[in-house]
């Protein structure tokens, strides 16, 4: 298999497509407010071929900031996009489509991926997908809208989850999830007083929410939201941490970028060095595979802000660039198998 990335500043498709043979899946990214006419043009210029589409900054071994970036997957892939609509109340009415998509891809052991780009009420989609992920043995990763818009196969959605499936015919598939964060030691904090709705925490360990995180991070004032950048929350899952954003406060309470429930174990997470963290997400790519085709992925609006103003970003997509072919989009809000997160990276790498 084979993957083609290309890009265009100024928003012309053409452009982007240039070169572009045989495509059996597309993926579209778009940040030039031009998202729907773009979604028109790339069905008429390829009739037929699955699609999905995002609102977002990318990056094809470069970031891209602005106009439109596409990912095509060519060779010997077998493919399928579709979409879940309404996914804010009934995120499960359309899980037929994913189901009968599986049908028509015939997913093997560990060569599958399942990418989804998401209008938002990301708790619902990643809830939906789990059963799929976990019954098809699927490398799942996906990403959240800058704008709630999506597009499948020539049209354009709110409320919904776009999705494709790619079979690699040439070998396996794999997902990884990159954390630049740790945790740290001896703090356990017990979420009480949530409200699942506003993602909002009222009380750690019985006391004040936001109390308790300015007295462990030494935060006299300012800012919460932007203490987040060193400082989120974790979920504690076992083994696993899944990164809590931190939005700002509502009263004595916080409120975060993502679901919190009471009863969850937190911990306060401290920042590593990135590049270090990539270079070791790298090294354990190559340790897992013989031969790398391609690596899609997608990092959080607030990792691209960090590494942006610590001069690294640019580097950092090189060096997955210098691993395979390599492209992606600045997420807000990041999916790994059937998982939600923030301030993560996530990406599905094809051998």
């Amino acid at each position: 298999m084979e993957m083609f990335c290309k890009s265009s500043e100024k928003g012309n498709l053409e452009e982007a497509v240039r070169g572009l043979r045989d495509p059996k899946l597309i993926l579209m990214m778009v940040h030039d407010g031009k998202f729907e006419a773009h979604v028109e043009e790339l069905e008429k210029l390829f009739p037929g071929v699955p699609s999905i589409g995002i609102t977002g900054m990318g990056y094809t071994g470069r970031v891209t900031e602005n106009g439109v970036i596409i990912t095509a997957f060519t060779g010997n892939v077998s493919a399928a996009a579709g979409v879940l609509e309404t996914v804010s109340a009934k995120p499960a009415r359309n899980i037929g489509r994913l189901i009968s998509d599986l049908g028509k891809v015939r997913p093997g052991n560990d060569n599958t991926a399942l990418i989804d780009f998401c209008s938002g009420n990301d708790a619902c989609v990643v809830s939906t997908l789990e059963g799929v992920v976990k019954k098809h043995h699927l490398a799942h990763m996906g990403a959240t809208s800058e704008t709630g818009d999506v597009s499948a196969n020539g049209r354009v959605y709110r409320d919904s989850a776009a999705y494709a499936l790619i079979k690699n015919d040439n070998g396996k598939v794999r997902s990884y999830k990159e954390n630049i964060y740790v945790p740290r030691e001896g703090v356990r904090l017990l979420a009480s007083k949530t409200d699942k709705k506003k993602y909002y925490i009222g009380e750690l360990n019985g006391r004040p929410a936001k109390q308790v995180y300015m007295e462990l991070t030494d935060l006299k004032g300012g800012d919460i939201g932007n203490q987040t950048f060193s400082n989120p929350l974790g979920r504690i899952n076992g083994e696993d941490i899944s990164i809590v954003s931190l939005k700002g406060t509502e009263g004595n309470g916080i409120t975060c970028y993502r679901q919190v429930n009471d009863s969850d174990i937190l911990t306060i997470l401290e920042l590593k060095d990135p590049m270090e963290v990539a270079r070791q997400t790298i090294d354990q790519i190559h340790a897992d595979f013989r031969k790398v085709s391609a690596i899609f992925s997608v990092n959080c609006v607030f990792r691209y802000l960090l590494m942006s103003e610590r001069g690294e970003f640019q580097n950092y997509v090189a060096g997955l660039d210098g691993v395979a072919s390599s492209c992606g989009v600045i997420g807000y809000g990041e999916h790994i198998d059937a998982q939600f997160a923030n301030q993560t990276m996530t990406c599905v790498v094809f051998e």
